[in-house]
């Protein structure tokens, strides 16, 4: 019997998450089994009280850490197919149709081509490049979805990782050569380009992924984000 487990890290997002909650309510088709699963990593906010609130939602609570908060929500989900959500993205409509379909194809991981809720021109040629399969056009915002036998078999999230734990993961399932971009849109909050300036913020990325590229620490990428990226 086909489910698809929704799983979505938290920190202190009481807003962005009560958001997605209702989008997820409003555009799943409702047609499969599905669970949705709210891992918070400590939030201070309220966001826990606000998710224990909502009916058939299911909050797990662990360490901070998206890699690790992402593992907890694998773990007990019982969907043959999961679904990593980060809390200001948000799918289209039937989009558990979209990913089910895929996997019937034998396409096992992939995501959803992505816009920003911004419309700078740094981020309308970021988004076009999303529709392309290649892993330098990937990024954890386009959400991901990888059969649960799947993301077992390559061992989950690497969580020595604090940032940059979506590309890991992508670039091994690329390895597996599993993955699949389904061109419907999903909608990303550019709120960190707003925070940040979408120029200076899309300069630091690159240096991310080329500090990566080149074999750079874990913690040289992170002591770089939390230097230059507020």
């Amino acid at each position: 019997m086909i489910k698809v487990s929704i799983i979505i890290p938290i920190l202190n997002e009481v807003d962005a998450i009560h958001r997605l909650l209702l989008h997820i309510e409003k555009t799943i088709s409702k047609t499969y089994s599905y669970e949705v699963i709210v891992v918070d990593g400590g939030s201070s906010d309220g966001s826990q009280n606000l998710v224990q609130g909502i009916k058939n939602v299911i909050l797990v609570q662990t360490e901070k850490g998206r890699a690790k908060q992402m593992n907890a929500g694998a773990k007990i989900a019982k969907g043959s197919i999961l679904y990593f959500l980060h809390c200001d993205s948000f799918p289209p409509t039937d989009f558990d149709l979209e990913i089910i379909k895929q996997v019937d194809k034998g396409n096992l991981a992939g995501c959803f081509r992505m816009k920003f809720d911004y419309n700078h021109p740094v981020l309308l040629v970021s988004q076009w490049f999303t529709r392309f399969n290649h892993i330098s056009c990937r990024g954890g915002d386009q959400s991901l979805f990888v059969a649960k036998h799947l993301f077992d078999k390559i061992n989950g999230f690497n969580e020595s990782y604090i940032i940059y734990e979506d590309n890991e993961i992508i670039k091994r399932l690329y390895q597996e050569k599993q993955f699949v971009v389904i061109p419907k849109y999903l909608i990303t909050s550019a709120r960190r380009y707003r925070i940040n300036g979408a120029w200076k913020l899309q300069y630091h990325f690159t240096v991310i992924h080329l500090k990566q590229k080149l074999g750079h620490s874990n913690e040289s990428m992170l002591n770089y984000y939390k230097k230059k990226i507020s």
